[in-house]
C-alpha cells in the first residue's frame, strides 16, 4: 500500500491532540473543579492554579530541552557510529544545579500544599454534623440535630439530597455500608472515600444558596455511574424550616382518595424495604430486608421534598429553567411523572441493578397501582 504523504501525516498528528482537547471542553459543566463555589473549594483552587503553572513551565522546559538534544545530537550522514557527543558527566556545577532546582521547586509546592491541607481539614466544633452513608447505589444523610454526637432514629434522615445551610461549615462523617465509595461535590470541596468500618471527615461550605451536584468517583459496582449526589444549600431560616419538617411524620392521605389507596399499597408492597414514618412504622422490620447488602432502602417519609430519586439518576420534579438541575424552588412544582412511573413500572430497566442482591425489584405493578403510588408519593412532603 502507498505510504501517506509526510505533510498529511503531520497534519494528522497535529489534529489528534486538538480533537482530544476539544473533547474535554464544555460550555456549562456543573462538576467543574475549576469553578469553586465555597471558601474551602476556593482554597484548593488557589493552590491548584500556581502549582499547575509551575508544572506547565517545567513541562515546556523538559519537552523542548529533550527535543533540542534529539535534534542537536542526532546521527548525521557520514558520521562514524562510534563517535560520541561531548559528555557532561563530572560537571559538578551542572549536576548540583539540576538537583537543587527541582528540590527547591518541590519545597515551595510542599509548603503551600501542607498549609492548604491543614486549613481545609480543620474542624469547627460548633458546626452541625451530618453522617453520610454510601451504599449500592445511593447516599443517605443523617443529621445530628442536638449536637450530642449520636444519630438517633428520631432525628432527620434523608436520601439523595444533602440539604445544608449556606455560608457556614457543615461537618460530614463519611461511612460505607458495603464497598468503597467516594464522596465528591467538586464546587464545595475535594473527594473523600467512604470505606467500610472507617470514618472519614469532610467539611462543606457553600457561598450562596443553590444546588451543587457531585458523583461517586470510586468504582463500586454495576450502577456506579448512577450514584449521584446533590448538595442543596439554603438560607439559614429556610434550612431551619426544612429541618423541622424532616423531623415530623408523614400524614395519612384522606380516606377514599387515590393517594389513600396508594398508601395502603405502599404498606403491603413496599414495607419490606422502605419506611415512611407515620404510614407503615408498625409493618417495618427492625432488621430490614435480609437480601439487601446494607440492610435498608431509602426512607421515604418526606420523599416529595427531594429534587431527584433513584440515587439522583432522575429528576423528581420538572427542570423548569432548563439547566439540568432541579433547584430547591422547583421542588413541589410540576412532577416528573414520566420517569417516576417508569421507575415504578420496571426499576432494573431504569437503573442497572441486581434485584436479588442489592436493588429495587420489579414488583409487576399494574398501571392503576402505579397511579395510586404516584398520588401517594406526592403527599410525602
Amino acid at each position: 500500500m502507498p505510504r501517506m504523504p509526510r505533510r498529511r501525516r503531520g497534519a494528522l498528528a497535529l489534529a489528534l491532540p486538538l480533537f482530544l482537547l476539544l473533547g474535554a471542553c464544555a460550555s456549562d459543566a456543573p462538576q467543574d473543579t475549576l469553578d469553586p463555589k465555597g471558601p474551602i473549594a476556593r482554597q484548593i483552587d488557589d493552590l491548584v492554579n500556581p502549582v499547575f503553572l509551575v508544572a506547565a513551565v517545567v513541562f515546556v522546559i523538559v519537552e523542548f530541552g529533550t527535543l533540542a538534544m534529539v535534534l542537536k545530537f542526532r546521527k548525521r550522514r557520514g558520521e562514524d557510529d562510534d563517535d560520541l557527543p561531548a559528555q557532561t558527566h563530572g560537571n559538578t556545577k551542572l549536576e548540583i544545579g539540576w538537583t537543587v532546582l527541582p528540590a527547591a521547586i518541590l519545597a515551595v509546592v510542599a509548603v503551600g500544599t501542607i498549609g492548604t491541607l491543614i486549613n481545609i481539614n480543620s474542624r469547627d466544633d460548633a458546626a452541625m454534623t451530618v453522617r453520610v452513608e454510601g451504599q449500592q447505589w445511593w447516599w443517605r444523610y443523617s443529621y445530628d440535630v442536638d449536637g450530642d454526637g449520636r444519630f438517633e432514629d428520631e432525628e432527620p434522615s434523608t436520601g439523595t439530597d444533602l440539604v445544608i445551610p449556606a455560608g457556614v461549615d457543615v461537618e460530614l462523617e463519611i461511612h460505607s455500608n458495603d464497598v468503597i465509595h467516594s464522596f465528591w461535590i467538586p464546587s464545595l470541596n475535594g473527594k473523600k472515600d467512604a470505606v467500610p468500618g472507617r470514618t472519614h471527615t469532610l467539611t462543606l461550605n457553600a457561598d450562596e444558596p443553590g444546588t451543587y451536584v457531585g458523583q461517586c468517583t470510586e468504582f463500586c459496582g454495576l450502577s456506579h455511574a448512577y450514584m449521584r449526589q446533590r448538595a442543596v444549600a439554603l438560607p439559614q431560616d429556610e434550612f431551619d424550616d426544612w429541618l423541622a419538617n424532616q423531623a415530623t411524620e408523614a400524614e395519612e392521605p384522606e380516606e377514599g382518595t387515590e393517594a389513600a389507596l396508594g398508601a395502603e399499597l405502599f404498606t403491603t408492597q413496599c414495607s419490606r424495604c422502605h419506611v415512611a414514618r407515620g404510614i407503615n412504622d408498625e409493618e417495618w422490620a427492625d432488621e430490614g430486608d435480609k437480601t439487601l447488602v446494607a440492610g435498608e432502602a431509602p426512607e421515604l417519609t418526606h420523599f416529595a421534598t427531594r429534587g431527584a430519586f433513584a440515587g439522583g439518576t432522575y429528576n423528581l420534579w420538572e427542570d423548569l429553567d432548563g439547566d439540568d438541575i432541579v433547584e430547591y424552588d422547583e421542588i413541589g412544582g410540576e412532577l416528573n411523572r414520566i420517569d417516576l412511573e417508569a421507575w415504578l413500572r420496571n426499576p432494573p430497566g431504569q437503573k442497572p441493578m441486581a434485584p436479588e442482591a442489592r436493588g429495587m425489584p420489579n414488583l409487576q405493578l399494574q398501571e392503576e397501582q402505579i397511579d395510586q403510588l404516584v398520588a401517594f408519593l406526592q403527599t410525602l412532603d
